[in-house]
Parts: structure tokens; C-alpha cells; sequence
């Protein structure tokens, strides 16, 4: 598929943003689409494993490079699902998940970026935010906990801070799951329906859906302030699980891609060592 058709550019609309479509996926001709995009998703998973597993190689050789995937979306969105389908496909130690919550007093105590700071993936990893420092303007905004001002000063800080990222050789793929509020509605449902899936309900789901509208306002407004050149919104349609699931992993592909990580050179005579190992 073209992830290129997922990029946030100027003039980009959220609200124009189609949330069951499948941007840069080829419908037409296929009886299930569902059915292609996921044998893609399948037959993309070495592909995503190796360029994982040469990252890694390559930090041991001195290499600084690393990668970040910064996933955000409404509940439901299918963050849960990314992780298990998409990351969830490469070695496990090559990988460093975080799930930001509540901040904690420690954490209140320092800027909004302080923890994040602490959770950026060394050489060779793939980390990953399930949520992020977006949680900090999105609901600073909407719940009214931060003044305009501090917001501004938010906005130029993550900006700055996600460049800096750059420099330091980490490539960061912002995502934001584009769910629609009709399908939130029958995900939130299918959970009080589900005995098994009681856990994954949180009442106060109902109270942010409540907002919707003020959190449509609030991703637009962030959108439009950190989406730069170096390191640009995607905004995926989510209403399609294995759509969304498709785009992220080749957004994943392609930043592996752009770094084009090689196997480090053995530091050691392989000949020799194939004859020690021969005799022995």
C-alpha cells in the first residue's frame, strides 16, 4: 500500500478525514479487501522482522540509530491491537513498549517531557509510546488543565524536543488512530456485551466520549502545530482494524527502510575461526 496518503500536510482537515476508508489501498477489483490486507500484513512480517533484527545488529557495530512509534487515538482506537499484530511481530528485545498513564508526583514535579525524555529508545531499539507527550496539550486543552499559554509553550517544546530526536538518529513515526464516533460507540458495546472483555471497559470511556467534539478540536490544533517536515503527522482510518493494522506496519517498514541498517562486520578472523571450530 502508498503510506504516503496518510501524511498530514497544510490544509489537512480532520474532519474530512474518512475514518472507515482505506487510503492507498486498492479496493477495486478485490471481493474482500479485508481478506487482501490481511495476507499482506502477513506476508510483510519477515520483512518488518529482518530490517528489526539489522537495527539491532548494527547499534553492536556502533551504529546510534533507533526508531520511535508514537501511537495516539480516542479509546478503542485499536492501540491494543497495533501492539500485538504489528510490534508484536518482531523480537521482543528489540522493542521497549510504553503505556504512559496518570502522571505520578515525581513526574509532576518535572516538565511534561521529563519522564518521556526517559523512555526515548537507545541504539538498535524500537520503542514504542502507546499514548504520548500528546496526552499533555490534548487533554490540557479540552479539560481546561493547562492556561493558553503553557499550551503555546507545549506545542513549541514538543516540536523542538522531536527534532532534537532527529539529530540524535531516531526516527520517529507519529500515528494517530482515526476512529469514528459511531464505531467507538459499537466497541465500547461490545465490551459491556463480553464477559471476557469487562476489563478493557472503563466507565469514565463514557465521560471523554462525551467530549468528542472537543477532542476532535483538540487533535486538529496539535496536528496543525507539530506536524512538521522532519517528522510529520499520519493520521490512519481505524474504523477497519486490519487496515489500520496494514498502514502502521508499513510506516514501520519504511522508516527501517530509510535507515537502512547493515550487519555489522565480524571483528574477528572468520576463517580461522571456522577452522578452530572444525578441530575442535
Amino acid at each position: 500500500m502508498d503510506a504516503s496518503t496518510l501524511r498530514v500536510g497544510p490544509g489537512f482537515r480532520l474532519a474530512d478525514a474518512d475514518p472507515g476508508s482505506t487510503p492507498g489501498f486498492a479496493t477495486e477489483g478485490r471481493r474482500s479487501p479485508k481478506k487482501h490486507g490481511t495476507a499482506e500484513l502477513e506476508s510483510h512480517v519477515g520483512r518488518l522482522a529482518e530490517l528489526q533484527e539489522r537495527l539491532f545488529a548494527a547499534s553492536t557495530g556502533g551504529a546510534r540509530d533507533a526508531v520511535l512509534l508514537i501511537v495516539q487515538g480516542m479509546d478503542t482506537a485499536g492501540k491494543g491491537g497495533i501492539m500485538r499484530h504489528v510490534v508484536g511481530a518482531v523480537d521482543p528485545q528489540g522493542v521497549v513498549i510504553t503505556a504512559f498513564k496518570k502522571p505520578t508526583e515525581e513526574e509532576l514535579a518535572h516538565d511534561f517531557l521529563w519522564r518521556v525524555e526517559r523512555r526515548v529508545p537507545a541504539p538498535g531499539l524500537i520503542g514504542v509510546f502507546d499514548r504520548s507527550h500528546y496526552e499533555d496539550v490534548l487533554i490540557g486543552l479540552v479539560r481546561s488543565l493547562a492556561s493558553d499559554e503553557e499550551l503555546e509553550r507545549r506545542y513549541g517544546a514538543i516540536v523542538d524536543f522531536e527534532r532534537g530526536l532527529v539529530e540524535r538518529g531516531i526516527r520517529v513515526v507519529k500515528i494517530m488512530l482515526h476512529v469514528g464516533r459511531d464505531e467507538q460507540k459499537k466497541r465500547l458495546g461490545e465490551r459491556l456485551e463480553r464477559p471476557d472483555k469487562h476489563w478493557k471497559y472503563n466507565p469514565g470511556d463514557v465521560d471523554e466520549r462525551l467530549l468528542w467534539d472537543d477532542y476532535q478540536t483538540a487533535y486538529q490544533v496539535a496536528l496543525e502545530r507539530t506536524s512538521t517536515e522532519e517528522v510529520p503527522w499520519n493520521v490512519v482510518p481505524a474504523d477497519k482494524k486490519w487496515f489500520a493494522r496494514l498502514a502502521v506496519q508499513q510506516l514501520l517498514i519504511e522508516a527501517l527502510e530509510s535507515i537502512d541498517p547493515q550487519w555489522p562486520a565480524a571483528d574477528f578472523d572468520v576463517e580461522h575461526e571456522k577452522e578452530r571450530l572444525a578441530g575442535s
